[in-house]
Order: structure tokens, then sequence, then C-alpha cells
């Protein structure tokens, strides 16, 4: 006799029990379809079961945790007292030299003696400069460069470069050199303007005074739109008078206000005898002035 083909894919006929017949499956308890989907779906059942967990002891923590403390303006002013009185802060102008600081150089300027050319060369001159842009331009002092045959800058970090000179103001003693190398983080000091300073403002002069430093010097603005004739010099005019301590080696260093920005350049000092020391008149080419001999445009 032949046998019918048999699919495993075709559900069996049911079949209807007779009367009398006992079932041989009792339903499925709602337990056990609980278990078999939890078993199905193991990580929904454990999210879940977590957000309610957490849910609940969000809830338990609001209403019977501590109560919040709510900072008042009094809190937060007690804090600061406290601070202020127990911690000792850097004072506004080391901040401000701070942030000058990576910026500034040593220029030394080496030469020859016209009187003595078989004695070789020699360091004629020492000064300050300030860099103004990435690419490692500086700024500073033209009486600082005018008679050298060769340059050379110190950075920061010691780093030292030999440096030529890119252009010249002789007008307002100022003068653009640039290194043949620089540091690989070299940061360019931030230009500000003179046009917001008054006498009595706090100043600070950062250099190489007698080639040491670099040295920091504070003070204030003595007085604005000064005029200054250095013997046998072009005469300056709008000048920045200061009274922060300068000597020379400060020459082309950068003059800054409490916020680290350059305002001005060293660029002479006032000294009614024969001696090169401070007697408290110094002055400082406005960066006004020095923008131009950059081109950089004005404030």
């Amino acid at each position: 006799m032949k046998r019918a083909t048999v699919y495993a894919s075709q559900p069996s006929p049911a079949r209807t029990p007779t009367p009398g017949e006992a079932a041989t499956s009792a339903p499925t308890p709602p337990t056990s379809r609980w278990r078999a989907w939890a078993t199905r779906h193991e990580r929904w059942a454990m999210l879940l079961l977590g957000l309610a967990i957490g849910g609940a002891m969000w809830w338990a923590s609001e209403h019977f945790g501590p109560p919040r403390q709510v900072l008042t303006q009094k809190d937060i002013d007690a804090a600061v007292l406290h601070t202020l009185a127990n911690q000792e802060l850097p004072s506004r102008t080391a901040k401000a030299a701070a942030l000058v600081w990576p910026s500034v150089v040593r220029v030394r300027a080496f030469g020859t003696d016209p009187k003595n050319p078989k004695a070789g060369e020699k360091e004629i001159g020492v000064g300050s400069g300030v860099v103004i842009v990435e690419d490692g331009t500086i700024l500073t002092n033209f009486h600082v460069i005018s008679t050298a045959q060769r340059l050379e800058v110190t950075f920061f970090d010691g780093m030292e470069s030999a440096a030529f000179v890119i252009s010249t103001m002789p007008e307002n003693d100022l003068a653009v050199i640039k290194p043949q190398k620089i540091p690989d983080d070299l940061q360019p000091a931030t230009m500000g303007s003179s046009s917001n300073l008054q006498p009595g403002d706090e100043v600070v002069a950062v250099g190489f005074p007698f080639g040491i430093g670099p040295s920091v010097s504070a003070g204030v603005v003595s007085g604005l739109n000064r005029a200054f004739h250095p013997e046998g010099q072009t005469p300056m005019k709008g000048l920045i008078q200061f009274d922060a301590a300068a000597n020379p080696g400060n020459s082309g260093g950068p003059l800054v206000n409490l916020s680290g920005e350059v305002v001005g350049i060293v660029t002479a000092i006032l000294n009614p005898t024969s001696a090169r020391t401070f007697i408290g008149i110094g002055f400082a080419a406005t960066m006004e002035s020095a923008g131009s001999a950059v081109g950089i445009p004005p404030f």
C-alpha cells in the first residue's frame, strides 16, 4: 500500500476527544508563561528590573532622605572670604608678568670694535625683545641692534638662535627681527592699546637689565604723550612715562598692563647725570606706534 508523504512543517490535524475521554494536558499557568518570556528576553527583564529598583530608590531618597542644602549669597561670600584668608594667591602684577613671560627674549648684539678690529668679534650690547607673531617675529629697540654685525636671541626655554633684521623705525627707536629657529611651543604676546591707559594705572616691565633675567619690575603710568630727546638720537614723541624700574638691558622689553597685554616697548630712561641707572623715570613707545613698524593694523 502506498504511504502518504509527511512534511515536518505541516501540523497534525487536531483530534476531537470522544465524550468521556479525559484531557491529556492542562492549560499553561500564567506563572509559567511569565517565566518562559523572561527566559527568552533575559536582558530586557534585567533592564526593567533595574529601572524599577532605581526608581524606587530615587523616590525613597526624595521623600525620606535628608533635605538638600540651598546655597545662599551669604554662604558663597563666606566661602570666598575663607579662601582669601587661608590661601596665598599670586599678586596682580605677578599674574600679569606670568602671562607675558613666555614671549620675552634676550637680544644680544655682537660685532667688532672699529678701533681694534683685530680683537675679533665680541658682545657689544644686550637688550630685550617680545615675540609678537607665532612665526617668531620679535619687536625690540632700534638702538639695541643698530650697530650689530650679528644678533642672537635666547627664548624662555633657553633655546638660542641667530636672528636677522626685518625692518626698522629709527624715529620711534623700534626694530623688527626674526630668529632662524624657534621653540615648538612658542607663545606670542597679546597686544593691548595704550588708549585706555591713565596716569596711576599699574604696569609691569619684563626684560633683561644688565643681561640679568628675565627680570620683573612693577610701577604705575606716570604720564602719557611724553616727548624725549636722547643725546645724539632722533627726538621721540607720544611716549608712555612710567616708574617701574628699568635699566640698560630692559630696552626692547614689553611694558604690560595687569591683563598681561603689551601696551608699550621700553625704550629709554631719564637720568640727568652721566650714570646709566634708573632714577624713577622711564619711557616706552606705545603699541600703536610699534604696530605700524610691523604692519599691525591700529587698534
